[in-house]
């Protein structure tokens, strides 16, 4: 159980005051201090982007094979002051990340090592933009004080050996369950089958059947230009490493920018499901694509890598 990992992350930056270093010093608390926090600038304003690693037993820091997972906890903003008081509906990505910090640490303090290393990473921005206008539909979304690629090249890092992309994915009418869902495997350019591993992870934490939201191209490709669900799947464009969505869903729309929205019983199973897809990630029993199946298909109809690009306007 993380609801309690939960509860203390939704304290934390449910705050005008929450910075990316009172993240690292609740970590440092508990005994970790691998963490680093970097301060992103722009003319709409800053960010805190907080990256802490966790080696495994296994890992490649300890001189070993086990594969790395990265934990991206994605989204725009947690807050939307001084237009908007309290902490945000698209806060969700950051929340789950950093409980899934915060639970592995209090593992490791239990000596409940994971075998593969960990990388994980956010940014804190209780202070963002508020935007308006005809893109806001169904309903308004929050915006992002720096820009997103900024965010991008920070969190697609080359030491990782799958991702979990995070992000609130509530502002749409195409999922309609409440609770969470993964996408399909992204891997340069192919939206490949779901995983059967990830899904047995999925029902074994929910207790229910799995659930898989759809993707379009349009999802996957890095440019504004194209209408996309959220920006859940933009790490996809940035890494060679397959990619899975983690969606933090709802039955009807909520904005993006909805105060008093954020499920901690939700949330709290989105992190159940990360830590276990780590620990089975780490010790070869999760696969998130069948690499004959992919190596097959880039034989039959070659490479589409070229949807990780801008295109060619």
């Amino acid at each position: 159980m993380a609801l309690k990992q939960v509860i203390e992350i939704i304290d934390l930056l449910d705050s005008a005051k929450a910075t990316g270093h009172k993240a690292g010093e609740l970590f440092t608390s508990r005994g970790w201090s691998e963490w680093e926090v970097e301060t992103i600038e722009s003319d709409r304003g800053s960010t805190d982007f907080i990256t802490v690693t966790l080696p495994g037993t296994e890992g490649k820091r300890a001189g070993g094979n086990a594969p790395t997972l990265g934990i991206n906890g994605r989204l725009g903003s947690i807050g939307g002051r001084p237009e908007i008081l309290g902490m945000v509906s698209d806060a969700d990505g950051a929340i789950v990340a950093l409980s899934s910090v915060l639970k592995l640490i209090d593992m490791r303090g239990q000596d409940d090592l994971l075998p593969g290393d960990m990388i994980v990473t956010t940014h804190i921005s209780p202070r963002s933009p508020v935007p308006t206008g005809p893109q806001m539909s169904p309903v308004r979304m929050m915006g992002s004080p720096v820009d997103g690629r900024e965010l991008l090249k920070r969190e697609a890092r080359p030491e990782m050996d799958a991702v979990l992309s995070i992000d609130a994915t509530k502002a749409n009418r195409i999922i309609n369950h409440r609770g969470f869902a993964i996408s399909p495997t992204v891997k340069e350019g192919y939206i490949l089958r779901p995983s059967e591993d990830l899904l047995d992870i999925m029902q074994n934490v929910t207790g229910r059947m799995p659930v898989v939201f759809p993707l379009a191209t349009q999802d996957i490709t890095p440019t504004r230009e194209l209408r996309h669900i959220n920006s859940i799947m933009m790490p996809a464009a940035m890494t060679k490493a397959p990619v899975v969505g983690v969606a933090i869903t709802a039955e009807i729309a909520v904005a993006g920018i909805a105060t008093g929205a954020n499920q901690p019983v939700d949330l709290d199973m989105a992190v159940r499901f990360c830590i276990e897809v780590a620990k089975a990630f780490g010790s070869g029993e999760c696969r998130f694509y069948d690499a004959q199946e992919f190596d097959k298909i880039v034989a039959l109809y070659g490479s589409m890598s070229h949807l990780q690009t801008s295109g060619k306007g």
